[in-house]
């Protein structure tokens, strides 16, 4: 091996959440590689004394191939993504780079785990994740929209709770609806829960409660995450607020 490149997933945001083996190979890096956006939820002394190189959105491949670059000149080098960097992040694009380049026996590709999305969602709104549940991102950047479609039916058929990355944007308006509304001919709109997180364990965060019915598309937007509901996912009177509860099938078993 003539280098090594660490692919790390710095969870929700906030720092607090950084996984501690994320936070070593970032102070072990020479250079820090990412989304801007991603960059500057970094403390500053994580990046002080060391190379960074930023692009904007759909920079992946760009700043992939500057970080595979910089590792096989010898620097040690750190790729960052939210959350986990195995969903829907750079750990896939970072090995199908090395892979496609010819690389896999020269650089040692590690990548490092985070806390995910959708488990800050899900821990913002209670426990709706207790039991079998699909996730699906509403991007047509790069599949398109009919597979998206035919997969949300697909879950919303099977009964899964499903969660919705990238569910809307200024460009993407249409499908979020279009979702809903396939996801409403499986099950009932009214009683069916849906929660709304925006920019969870970050500045601005907000969370929301409601139902497939009632739930306003203009409230989401590119930071959002949303859970919906499956048959057995109820609401639970909570302090703070309603929370969302799928039952696990506990009290089947052992009569809570």
């Amino acid at each position: 091996m003539n280098g090594r490149i660490t692919v790390v997933g710095l969870g929700p945001g906030d720092a607090a959440l950084l996984p501690p083996l994320a936070r070593a190979a970032l102070l072990r890096a020479q250079a820090i590689v990412g989304y801007k956006g991603y960059i500057e939820l970094l403390e500053p002394e994580v990046l002080a004394g060391r190379q960074v190189l930023s692009t904007g959105m759909t920079g992946e491949v760009e700043r992939c191939n500057a970080a595979i670059d910089l590792a096989r000149s010898g620097v040690e080098t750190v790729v960052v993504s939210s959350g986990d960097a195995g969903v829907y992040a750079m750990a896939g694009l970072v090995l199908e780079l090395v892979e496609t380049r010819g690389l896999a026996l020269e650089l040692e590709v590690e990548v490092v785990p985070g806390i995910p999305a959708l488990c800050a969602a899900a821990a913002l709104l209670g426990a709706p994740l207790m039991h079998d549940f699909a996730v699906i991102s509403l991007s047509d950047l790069l599949t398109p929209w009919e597979v998206i479609l035919r997969r949300v039916k697909a879950a919303a058929g099977a009964d899964f709770v499903i969660v919705l990355y990238n569910p809307r944007s200024v460009r993407r308006k249409d499908q979020l609806p279009l979702a809903l509304a396939a996801i409403a001919a499986e099950r009932p709109g009214t009683t069916t829960p849906v929660g709304l997180v925006k920019r969870a364990y970050r500045p601005g965060q907000e969370v929301l409660v409601t139902s497939l019915g009632g739930l306003e598309p203009e409230l989401v937007d590119m930071q959002s995450i949303l859970v919906v509901g499956n048959s057995a996912t109820r609401l639970v009177a909570a302090s703070q607020g309603p929370r969302m509860l799928t039952p696990r099938g506990y009290a089947g078993k052992y009569g809570l």
